[in-house]
């Protein structure tokens, strides 16, 4: 049988097992396709300074993003170190933005971690967002945690705290008003593991990116 056969006999079969697929099986194999290859994704340009980000930090970011921030620049709206501790603050930054948002935060042990949201950061009485939200970290290695379908705890914020991901009482990302306090707990939103090294921190640096 010749190669252009075989091929397409390949790709014959993969569409017989996509069409196979539950909706949510398919949804899953979308959400983690971008992790099972080497692709080549350009470092985006940052509009503003920041005080975390590494170009390596930017490159292994940009395989993660939702289609719709793909090739934008990625502009800082809001930064501790521009903008104070205060999480009121950060919600005026975000007042009339319509952009996923990358949080950025290192804590005073100079961990890297943080989540990308599929809106921007409002107060609400209840969760909202998308699946297109996900949690990540750097340390001891680059690991992401995307939605699993579990729940749709996403994003809930209010002037007291954020949190971000939850479930039987664990939140996989939470803020306090102050932008001082932080917790990560496993969480059945993302099933992820905690973010820092020990389940409390202490914020030295956070930094909210948009894609504009």
């Amino acid at each position: 049988m010749k190669m252009c056969e075989l091929i397409v006999n390949h790709e014959r079969m993969l569409n017989r097992q996509v069409l196979s697929m539950s909706q949510d099986e398919y949804r899953k194999t979308s959400l983690f396709a971008t992790s099972s290859f080497d692709l080549d994704f350009p470092i985006p340009d940052l509009i503003g300074k920041t005080e975390i980000l590494t170009e390596e930090h930017r490159e292994k970011l940009c395989a993660h993003l939702p289609a719709r921030a793909e090739g934008y620049s990625w502009s800082l709206i809001f930064s501790t170190s521009q903008h104070g501790f205060a999480l009121n603050s950060l919600y005026r930054k975000m007042a009339r933005l319509e952009s996923p948002v990358l949080i950025v935060i290192e804590d005073t042990e100079h961990n890297v971690f943080g989540a990308l949201t599929s809106c921007a950061l409002h107060v609400s009485d209840h969760f909202y967002g998308t699946g297109e939200s996900l949690l990540y970290k750097f340390n001891p290695s680059f690991k992401v945690f995307h939605w699993t379908g579990e729940n749709m705890y996403f994003i809930k914020g209010n002037m007291e705290s954020l949190s971000i991901g939850a479930g039987d009482g664990r939140f996989g990302l939470w803020l306090d008003g102050d932008l001082n306090q932080g917790r990560s707990q496993h969480c059945s939103t993302y099933g992820n593991e905690p973010l820092a090294p020990q389940e409390d921190f202490v914020i030295k640096t956070l930094e909210c990116w948009a894609f504009v």
